[in-house]
């Protein structure tokens, strides 16, 4: 954690304390999801979310408005890819002997994460990402993820005062509040209008985010 808040950018050691601390919380998300009907297809179909987030000529060729469209302007304009968190997780040994069908599910998990961020609004910035854990957390409850969301709540006071503890817990009840992402037909809804995506998840607006993201800008422009 010292390591990780020195350099917020060292993915690896994000990874590293989930892994610490995660306990069987992988297991009962893969519970959860296999209980659905979308879990049991992407299974069957053994899909990969990673394959249709690289293939950008497909993600340019969707409508204007999509999620595809979104995402793929979020991740040009942030210069990262769909592979950024994939070597960082290859580390985990407790992905090294999971089934076919366990380390799917783990990984369509850790590729979500770019596409949430385009979903809840929550940027990249150190707030963002602090933000998007609690949400993150909310949808799947894991000791590493909470614990790293916590230390970032203390390290953001620092930066922007009392009203980061509000703004993460709203991020972490709107987690509560949505469709269960994890088991969503992702492949789907990337064609599908960012705003009715939203609406049919109930994704709310991170207005507390976005009001202090605003007066950062303005206070630093």
């Amino acid at each position: 954690m010292r390591r990780l808040i020195k350099n917020p950018e060292a993915t690896e050691e994000v990874f590293i304390i989930i892994e610490a601390l995660a306990g069987n919380a992988l297991d009962k998300g893969f519970q959860r999801f296999t209980a659905t009907a979308m879990g049991r297809q992407i299974l069957a179909e053994k899909r990969s979310l990673l394959d249709s987030l690289r293939n950008r000529e497909q993600l340019a060729a969707q409508p204007k408005h999509s999620l595809a469209a979104h995402y793929l302007n979020f991740v040009t304009t942030e210069q990262i890819s769909a592979d950024g968190l994939v070597e960082p997780s290859e580390d985990m040994r407790s992905t090294r002997n999971l089934d076919e069908d366990l380390l799917l599910f783990a990984n369509r998990q850790r590729d979500m994460h770019d596409l949430w961020h385009t979903l809840t609004n929550y940027g990249r910035d150190e707030l963002g990402e602090v933000c998007l854990l609690a949400f993150t957390c909310a949808q799947s409850p894991n000791r590493g993820i909470a614990f790293i969301a916590l230390v970032g709540v203390y390290q953001m006071i620092k930066r922007y005062g009392w009203a980061v503890p509000m703004t993460v817990l709203r991020a972490y009840r709107d987690g509560k509040n949505a469709e269960w992402l994890p088991a969503q037909d992702w492949e789907a809804l990337l064609q599908q209008p960012i705003g009715q995506v939203r609406a049919k998840l109930n994704i709310r607006p991170p207005q507390r985010y976005q009001h202090i993201r605003r007066f950062d800008l303005m206070a630093n422009g």
